[in-house]
């Protein structure tokens, strides 16, 4: 029993521990998570405005591993670039230290069960008010106070005379800084939290069941560890989405074999920085530690962000392309963890490019109208092909894709904004067929030679243009709520539209009863009827961004 009590403890602690930071961590993302993958999701070319958008989404989140995977995933999507992605994840880095700080500060300066308890009492009864927006900072709250907790429980075990015949390696020697390094990365990449590891350490080191030389070997070896979730996040995503994963693997391994070559003075520079230096906290030393690893890498490194990125380039290949053009939009299930909003931006960014397409078709309509000629057929009308074949592909995949993030633990108003995302593809997609429709009906009318009057084919550009600008406003709106403004403007120019078709269509039939040619007259008569579907899938988008 004197065996088996304090390892029953060490377990019960770290499952405090580990369901505590989960608990705040989920609670501070469903509450602000989506606001910060959405600002992640606009970071710009600079570099520092990368680091400190990384750092800060961090800070916030508590969590360096869900920003890099966000990282990941977004890359996969088109939404960053792999030059943006390198700053978020060097800030991110740095920000993840801000967990080892709390502990640090507040883990050991007083009874930790004084204000644990009551914070995880406060969460729950908060979390059983029927009010849901109070439910996220509830369940942050109770992680809160469970984590110290936890924290509470391994400092009770974590001591010399519990279980300090398990921690035999002191001293600075290469032996005990190579094997304190490996348990780092071997522990961290179990727990998947570099910042769980840091409060273990902490907790350790505070108690004197550690050498100040072997918690910096451990904080060190927990860099590498904490790489595993981008790993995992990158397994069956684009080039560029891999090649940002190993960036983070190599920012932290080299960053990490500089400070083990350069071991003793970077211990005694951290030494020199912290206050108090060699009588300082040794809680708050490997919080310095830890800190000053990160900023020193950053600085390192910020200037050869363009050569990492090659590096990368040489070290993974582009994705083998045979030549016509394919859409892939994976549900990667390790991509997210519990970060639903990152697959519903994701989605909306695949909706956003197949709204590019159709209204690209839509402007060879109104080419074809203008320029009714054999150029026009050899400029366009293989390419239409192509992009109406692209265009079926994003309507299989994209569906596919919402279905399963309808199937996530997503909030209510998440998941009509996925049903309704559902409705907009089948829009987006019906539209490219009456697009490429249209486009037929042009050919066919160039290879048959039909001739139209001139005042036939001025009186349908405005129409066409009616319809093109509806197809703008859908553009400019398509990942957007619509206000009752918006739609009324919606509804303005479905009825021009509606208007328009009715006064063609009985000067076509006009034009018949007088003897017109019958088989040019009906193609007319055709076009005029595919651009006003046209007309009809833009008014059913608005209806369901209305509903978003």
């Amino acid at each position: 029993m004197a065996l088996i009590t304090p390892i029953l403890a060490l377990i019960g602690s770290l499952g405090f521990l580990l369901y505590g930071m989960k608990l705040m961590s989920d609670g501070i993302q469903k509450s602000a998570g989506e606001r910060m993958q959405r600002t992640l999701s606009l970071v710009t070319g600079n570099r520092f405005a990368a680091i400190l958008t990384g750092m800060f989404i961090t800070m916030v989140i508590q969590s360096s591993g869900a920003t890099t995977v966000m990282v990941v995933t977004f890359i996969n999507a088109g939404l960053l670039t792999l030059v943006q992605s390198v700053g978020v994840i060097f800030g991110a880095n740095i920000g993840t230290t801000i967990t080892a700080w709390i502990v640090a500060i507040f883990g050991f300066n007083f009874k930790i069960s004084a204000f644990a308890v009551p914070l995880v009492g406060i969460g729950y009864f908060l979390s059983i008010v029927k009010k849901a927006k109070y439910l996220n900072i509830a369940q942050a709250i109770m992680g809160f106070g469970m984590l110290f907790l936890g924290l509470s429980g391994l400092s009770e075990v974590f001591t010399p005379d519990q279980l300090g015949f398990l921690f035999k390696i002191q001293g600075d020697g290469v032996t005990a800084i190579l094997a304190g390094f490996l348990v780092g990365i071997i522990i961290t990449g179990l727990l998947h939290s570099s910042s769980a590891f840091s409060a273990i350490v902490i907790t350790m080191a505070y108690n004197g069941l550690i050498s100040w030389e072997l918690a910096a070997a451990m904080t060190l070896g927990s860099n590498i560890g904490s790489t595993i979730d981008a790993v995992l996040a990158s397994f069956g995503s684009i080039a560029d989405a891999r090649r940002s994963a190993l960036i983070h693997v190599l920012f932290n391994v080299f960053g990490t074999i500089l400070a083990l070559i350069f071991f003793h003075p970077f211990l005694d520079l951290v030494m020199f920085l912290t206050p108090g230096h060699a009588n300082s906290n040794i809680a708050i030393r490997i919080s310095v530690l830890h800190t000053v690893f990160k900023i020193l890498s950053t600085i390192i490194f910020v200037p050869f962000v363009n050569q990492l990125v090659s590096l990368t380039k040489l070290m993974i290949k582009d994705d083998k392309q045979d030549g016509k053009k394919v859409f892939k939009l994976e549900f990667i299930e390790t991509m997210g963890k519990d970060n639903y909003a990152t697959y519903i931006i994701s989605a909306e960014k695949a909706v956003s490019d197949m709204c590019d397409v159709v209204s690209v078709m839509f402007d060879r309509i109104q080419i074809g109208v203008t320029k009714r000629n054999s150029d026009y057929l050899e400029e366009h009308f293989m390419i239409a092909q192509q992009e109406e074949d692209y265009v079926d592909q994003m309507h299989e995949q994209i569906t596919h894709y919402l279905i399963k993030c309808g199937g996530l633990q997503i909030t209510e108003k998440q998941r009509n904004h996925v049903s309704n995302m559902l409705q907009i593809v089948d829009e987006l997609e019906n539209m490219s067929d009456n697009c490429y429709t249209t486009i037929m009906l042009i050919q066919r009318s160039i290879e048959k030679k039909m001739k139209f009057q001139t005042s036939d084919m001025e009186k349908l550009l405005p129409y066409v243009e009616l319809a093109r600008q509806f197809l703008q406003f859908i553009h400019i709106n398509i990942n957007k709520q619509l206000t009752k403004e918006k739609l009324d403007l919606a509804r303005e120019l479905e009825d021009g539209i509606d208007a328009f078709r009715k006064d063609l269509k009985k000067v076509a039939r006009k034009r018949l009863e007088s003897g017109a040619d019958v088989k040019s007259e009906l193609l007319y008569i055709d076009m005029v009827r595919q651009i006003e579907k046209i007309g009809d899938n833009c008014f059913n988008i608005s209806e369901a961004l209305t509903a978003s």
